[in-house]
């Protein structure tokens, strides 16, 4: 059995600075062997170490489909995201995963698929919304809300240019006001107005909903008056992530390890756990 605190080794093969402080890191498994035999779902994450400098978890953000790589996003904001902020094109990192519950991609086939996302939640929405394209026979009309503070906030951008041109989808950016520049094209105001304004049809829908707590409890009555229920939105306790496989117990939320059992919860099962998640 192998050890599960031995990381993968993993060679670094694209880095892009998404915002001043926001890079997106695509990785390769160095073992090719490993790499033939690893497999995930959307929605799970990984463990990802700076050597010397520590471990952070993240989501991995490229579709399931893609065989060949791994992507992951990060803000830096302490000592292990300073050290992979630094990490080029040929350096090895550490990988360890996949972590987590994933996404019910299965039980939302014949469905409409609404992602509604606040600042550097997008890369958890990114491997749904690519999946689903990749998938796209399965699925019904696909919706993206994405807002961030400023323009200069706004993760994937050339990404959500491209999906706006596909079949059936509809994206709309959104910045707070006062975030928008003078040639900005997309709507000012917060993702829960914006989203209600979009009047979009929440009929036989889903919805994926990730974002700074106060985005997604503004967002929930919206979706709720479109006739949405609890069992129906879905959400990543993301924040909650720590050791992987529920042994440091700090991922405990009332009787549920997040990174077991989560992170990926309808707000139905959210409802019956503590309110400080």
């Amino acid at each position: 059995m192998p050890d599960i605190y031995t990381p993968d080794l993993m060679e670094v093969v694209n880095v892009r600075k998404q915002t001043p402080d926001v890079k997106s890191v695509r990785i390769q498994f160095q073992n090719k062997a490993r790499a033939s035999q690893f497999d995930f779902r959307v929605g799970q994450f990984g463990i990802f170490s700076a050597f010397g400098s520590g471990e952070s978890t993240f989501n991995i953000c490229s579709s399931s489909n893609w065989k060949d790589s791994l992507e992951f996003c990060f803000r830096k904001v302490g000592r292990v995201t300073e050290a992979l902020w630094r990490v080029e094109e040929g350096d090895t990192i550490g990988f360890r995963g996949p972590y987590g519950n994933g996404y019910p991609v299965e039980k939302w086939e014949g469905k409409n698929l609404i992602f509604l996302g606040g600042g550097i939640a997008m890369p958890p929405i990114r491997c749904a919304v690519w999946y689903a394209l990749e998938n796209r026979e399965k699925y019904g009309n696909i919706t993206v809300v994405y807002g961030a503070r400023t323009v200069a906030d706004l993760v994937y951008v050339d990404e959500l240019a491209e999906w706006a041109k596909r079949d059936r989808v509809r994206v709309i950016q959104c910045v707070d006001p006062g975030g928008q520049t003078s040639d900005w094209k997309g709507e000012v105001g917060f993702v829960p107005t914006v989203f209600e304004r979009a009047k979009v049809a929440a009929e036989n829908s889903v919805a994926l909903v990730i974002g700074p707590p106060i985005m997604i409890k503004n967002t929930l009555p919206v979706l709720e008056k479109l006739g949405m229920g609890p069992d129906s939105i879905y959400t990543s306790l993301e924040n909650r992530m720590k050791c992987g496989v529920g042994k440091c117990g700090r991922c405990n939320a009332g009787p549920v390890y997040v990174c077991k059992e989560g992170p990926v919860f309808t707000m139905e099962q959210l409802q019956k756990l503590p309110q400080d998640y």
